[in-house]
Order: structure tokens, then sequence, then C-alpha cells
């Protein structure tokens, strides 16, 4: 028997399964109800594969169902799926004749299942905060922007942690048919500016720090430089985070939070069309300036009830509890269950302290029903030789969720015999590009080792090799051969679409390409290797290399860089940064921590490399591009004449160094770095 009572593992002919979802619990799912009444209506079999070859055929009305199905309270006809002519892979264009609110949709749960939200922090006690305190200060909010000249379509930005206040900050935004962004407070003062900057924003909300593994982490400088580099702002709201009073040095109005919230409002929804931008995500900035991805409002909303509501069987009274940072887009996930009636868990703190427990601690004193984490801080819990299930009251906890990177099969055995045995091991896979998963959980299926449970419904994925052929069974590249409502309407400041074009249908002409390698089973199930690209993928937050480079251009010693991020096998990601030196310099101790502290200072401590080396040369094409891609595949023990087309690289001769490097740093033979002098970032990416 494993943690928990549920049965040792078997295997069927497509490999170890670790879970059979009770037919009980299986009967009491959404997903089982949406499949019977799809079957009902449209005659196809009551079987999973069988509706999502429904939901992925054009005209079948599977999106309009499922705004049915979850009763989305809205005006106007659904009939009309998308604008006549218009048949782009995006999210634009889409339920013409619907005018709908995302904010009024979150806002509808009842107090009688439980509060909307708990606050959780390393130095305050929890906070319960009920449905309806939640929508006075939606309300209050909301006012407050109207009050402003704060109109539909003008940008409301964030500088903030994991807190209440976020989560009211994004629905008042929503409420007026504002358009939100956020930047996580660990982000340095560059990297802020460059994403906020480019919108235009009207307002920002900002704390005047946070708390971190024990200490107080003060942001009002970064707050006064953020305000002078955003010269479109009118005002900044702050919220309370270190001190009682915060007094900024700014040249706009300064408005203290409790002044905004002070008195509850009931809020009034502005229903706008189904396209209308809800918030925008950024891009990880690997070729410059971060791209800001538009997301609708309609398309957030059936792609979140499907994925929560459907394939996480997240349930009305049920608490979700996943940890993460403002930054990366599972925390706007996270609040989407509130479209679903469930509580939202919010921890503003460290993972690991005061124990390599407390995420556990966390989800055992919150009673979750969903814990959401990395596949890294799994497998550091195995490391651990943690015992979850043993040391702590998990019986409320019905799924483990992971995402953000690859975790190796050993970790998800792990989740079985230590964690507990009858729980659902969810790793759903998708991106910030549509912010949901293309392949995750399957609540009516087993688990097995390794596997996502399927591709998700309405999502025509495939694996494709470099003549855009599909098959089952073997390693190519995730594609998506029909649109999405929740693919970006489109690129900010991206008048003529060149550079949406640019970033998906490369490659394939017409045709979403993610940059993951997948592979789709002959069972319906998908295993993701990594990217196929050159993004960064860090503790789960997809970076670029763009800011790593900028913040490394300031040090005078370095006179070029290159950084990468490669997946080694068995779970181990590698996150170095080569560097060549100007005559005479040495790259001893001090260089290297002065290199990461402007790293940290600039970006953020996730961009912190895992080693800084010194390389002979940093090789680049014949036009001055580094080559990232290629040395990452180099480095993952491509055959060198797969990798790169030396007869295109300025510096050939280096290919053969990072070649060998890969391979002492894959066999563990050798220290790639002599002096021994690493310069390590913290082993959850925070600072």
């Amino acid at each position: 028997m494993t943690a928990g009572g549920g049965s040792t593992p078997t295997r069927d002919d497509g490999g170890e399964i670790l879970w059979v979802p009770p037919a009980e619990r299986a009967a009491a799912t959404a997903m089982a109800r949406f499949l019977r009444w799809v079957a009902e209506r449209e005659g196809v079999p009551e079987d999973y594969q069988a509706v999502w070859a429904w939901s992925t055929r054009p005209g079948s009305g599977f999106w309009a169902a499922l705004a049915e199905f979850f009763e989305v309270a809205s005006d106007g006809d659904w009939t009309v799926e998308r604008t006549p002519g218009v048949d782009e892979l995006s999210g634009a264009d889409w339920f013409p004749q619907v005018q709908l609110n995302y904010a009024e949709h979150a806002l509808r749960g009842d107090d009688a299942r439980g509060p909307a939200l708990v606050q959780l922090s390393e130095d305050r006690d929890p906070v319960d905060v009920s449905w309806v305190e939640l929508r006075g200060r939606v309300g209050a909010f909301a006012a407050a922007l109207r009050a402003w000249g704060v109109r539909p379509g003008d940008r409301v930005v964030g500088y903030l942690p994991n807190l209440v206040e976020t989560v009211v900050a994004l629905l008042g935004s929503a409420a007026v048919g504002a358009v939100w962004a956020c930047c996580a407070p660990d982000y340095g003062t560059d990297a802020v500016i460059d994403r906020l900057a480019q919108i235009e924003p009207k307002v920002l909300v900002a704390a005047d720090g946070y708390r971190f593994a024990g200490r107080p982490v003060d942001r009002t400088e970064e707050i006064e430089q953020i305000v002078a580099g955003l010269p479109s702002l009118e005002r900044v709201v702050v919220v309370p985070r270190l001190r009682a009073a915060v007094g900024l040095d700014v040249a706009v109005p300064v408005v203290p939070w409790a002044d905004v919230a002070a008195t509850p409002a009931e809020p009034v929804f502005e229903r706008v069309p189904f396209d209308h931008p809800l918030w925008i995500l950024y891009s990880s900035g690997t070729t410059g300036l971060p791209k800001g991805i538009v997301h609708s409002q309609g398309g957030i909303v059936l792609e979140h009830l499907k994925w929560l509501g459907l394939h996480d069987d997240v349930r009305a009274g049920d608490r979700f509890f996943w940890f993460t940072s403002t930054a990366w887009m599972v925390w706007n996930a996270s609040v989407s269950a509130l479209l679903l009636g469930a509580t939202v868990v919010l921890y503003d703190g460290a993972p690991n302290r005061p124990g390599a427990d407390r995420l556990w601690e966390l989800t055992a004193q919150s009673r979750a029903t969903q814990f959401g984490t990395s596949a890294g801080y799994l497998t550091a819990s195995q490391k651990a030789g943690l015992t979850p299930g043993r040391d702590h009251d998990l019986s409320a906890l019905r799924t483990v969720l992971y995402s953000g990177s690859v975790l190796p099969v050993d970790g998800w055995r792990w989740v079985y015999e230590a964690v507990k045995g009858d729980v659902w091991l969810d790793a759903p896979c998708g991106g910030t590009d549509v912010c949901t998963p293309y392949v995750g959980g399957n609540p009516l299926s087993p688990v097995h080792a390794g596997e996502m449970q399927c591709r998700f419904l309405g999502t025509r994925v495939e694996s494709w090799d470099e003549e855009g052929r599909h098959a089952t069974d073997r390693i190519g590249e995730l594609v998506v051969t029909a649109a999405m409502p929740s693919m970006p309407v489109r690129f900010w400041n991206d008048p003529d679409g060149s550079r949406f074009r640019e970033a998906y249908f490369d490659v394939y002409p017409g045709v979403w390409r993610h940059g993951d390698w997948i592979t789709i089973t002959s069972r319906g199930t998908a295993t993701v290797h990594g990217r196929s690209d050159s993004t960064i993928n860090r503790h789960g937050v997809r970076m670029g290399s763009a800011d790593i480079y900028a913040a490394v251009d300031r040090i005078p010693e370095v006179t070029d860089s290159l950084v990468i991020g490669a997946e080694l096998g068995a779970g181990d990601y590698w996150m170095p940064l080569f560097v060549t030196l100007a005559q005479g310099q040495v790259l001893d101790a001090a260089l290297r921590a002065r290199i990461a502290d402007e790293i940290r200072r600039s970006c953020s401590a996730r961009h912190v490399p895992d080693e800084i080396l010194q390389a002979p040369a940093i090789p680049h094409t014949l036009t001055g591009k580094r080559l990232e891609v290629p040395v990452k595949r180099l480095l993952q023990g491509f055959e060198p004449a797969r990798a790169v087309n030396a007869g295109v690289v300025d510096t050939p001769e280096v290919l053969q160094w990072f070649t060998e490097l890969g391979a002492r740093r894959r066999a563990g033979t050798a220290d790639p770095d002599p002096a021994g002098e690493r310069v390590r970032a913290p082993a959850d990416g925070s600072s």
C-alpha cells in the first residue's frame, strides 16, 4: 500500500498506471456530466475521445455549448462563433454578437460554501475574505477607477505580490472594462518599465514591499523609479505591506489603498464585446522587448471554465491553492477558480521557510482540495526525504497539480508513495501565450507515470515532424491546428500583426507552433519533453535572454555573453551564463558576484544563472545573432551536424568546446567550473 491507502501501481499495454479514479468519484465530476450532456445533444458516443474529436471539428458548436453548460452570464447571440471570413488562429473576432464581463462571472460565489479568498502569509495570521466582502471591495475599486476617468480599454497595472488587494485590483479593472497587467515585486525596475511603459497605463497599484524568507524587502525606491519611467500615469495607489503609511516622492497623486476600499460598494459590471481585452501577459523577451500578449474577456471565461471546471474538476466550495508569483500566468488562472465558486488560497511568502515542507503545511492548514506547484518543488521535496502524507493532514486534498517543467517519472511515483495514494496527479502543460494548457488532466482517466492524460477539449493539438506530418507514439513539435478563443487577440503595439505571425507561425505557416517537444500516444495521452526553442523556463516562469544580456552589458569587464536553459535529463535543468572578458580581466569570485548582483537588480533573482563560466568565444550567426538554440542542443547532446550549420557561424571552432562541456556536464565526470566559484540562484527562484 502507498501513503494514503492507495493500491500498488499496475501496468497496462501503455505503461505504468499509478492511479485509477474510483467510479463514484468519476461519476460526480463535471466532465462526466458534460460528456453525457453532449452525447444527448449531438448524438456522439459518451466517450472522451469521441467528444474531443467533435469539439475540435470546425462548426461543431463546442464553445457555445460550453457557455450554455456553465451558464455564462451574457447579452447577445452565441450562434455566430466567429466573424464571417475570419479563420486566423487567434482570439480575435470570436462571438461578435456577445457581450459579457469576466468579473461579473467571477463574483457569483456563495458564502454558504465557504469564503472567496484565504490569505496566507509568512508574518500574519490567515485571513478569510467572504464573497460579500470581495464584491464590496471590487465595487469600491471599480467606482474609484471610474471617478478617476478610467474607461473601457484603459490600462491599470500592478507591481504587487500575491495578495487579496491584487485580486481586487484585477477584478475591479475587469468590471470597468479596463485592461490589467501586473509585474511581481521581485522584478527590477528596468524589467518592469520595459513591460509596462509600452502599454501606457493610467493607474499603478503598488505594494511598498513584501516579506520573503523572514525578511522585509522594501520597494518604495523602485516604485518611485517605475513611476518616473511611466509618463502616462495619472495616479498611484499604494498597498501598505511593510508599514502603515507610505510616502512617495512622485509627480502624480498618491492614494492609500485604505482610502479606495474603505467604503464597500455594489460592483457595476460593464458588459463588453467577447474579444475585448481582459489582461496583458508578457512574453519572455528573448528577442528584445517583452511582447504584450492580449487575452480577451470572453476567451478567458470560456477557456478557464473548461480547464478548471472540466479538466481539473474544480467545484463550488473547493479550496484551490497554487503556489505562484504574480509574474506567472498560473496566478491569473488561480484567480479564475472563482468562476467555479471555489475559494482561492493566496500565499505571500517563501516555499521553504521555516522548513522544506512549508507548502505541504499550508496545504493542510488551508484544507486545500487542489494544490498546485512546480516540478522543481516536488523534486526538492522528494530529495529532502519529505513524507507529506504522514506528517500533515492532507485528507481534504483531491488533486496535486504541477507545471512549468518536466517531472521525472520517479517524481510521479514519489507523489503516490509519500503524499497520498488516492490523490489525482495532474500535469497541465500549456503556456502564457494561451493562458491555458493544451494537454493535461482528465478526471475520468487513469494516471500513467510521466504522461498527461489527454489533449484538452476544443484544442486540436498535434505532434509534427519537420515536414508538417502528424504521427502518434513519436516525438514531434507541439502544434495547434485550429483556433482557440484564449489565443491572443493580438500583441500590443503590433498594428499589422507581423510580430504575432512571426512568434507562432514562422515554422509552419498558418499553424500554431508552441515550442515544446511532445509525444501523443495512440491511447490519447501525451508526454512533453521540454522546450524546442531558446526560451528559458526557470522555476516554472518563462524568461527571455534579452533582460539578462542587458544587465550583463553593464559590466565593463564582460565583452560578450550567452545564456542557455537546457533540460539535460532526469529532471536536471541547467542554466549557465557564458561570458568572454576584456583583455587582462579574470573571472574571479568578485566579478561573478557583481554579474549576479546586476542581473538580480535589473531583472529578478529568477534570472540569476546556475553558473557563470568563461568561454573561449561566443558564437554568432554571420549576421550577428547569438546561437542560443544551437548551443542549447550541443549541451543536450545533439550531434553537432544536427544542432548547427557550422558554415553560418562566425567562430565555428568554439562549437567543439560547447559539445565537450555538455558531455562532461551530463556525465558528471568533470567540474565545468574549474575555479569552483559558482553563483547560485535560490532554489525557489525568488529573491
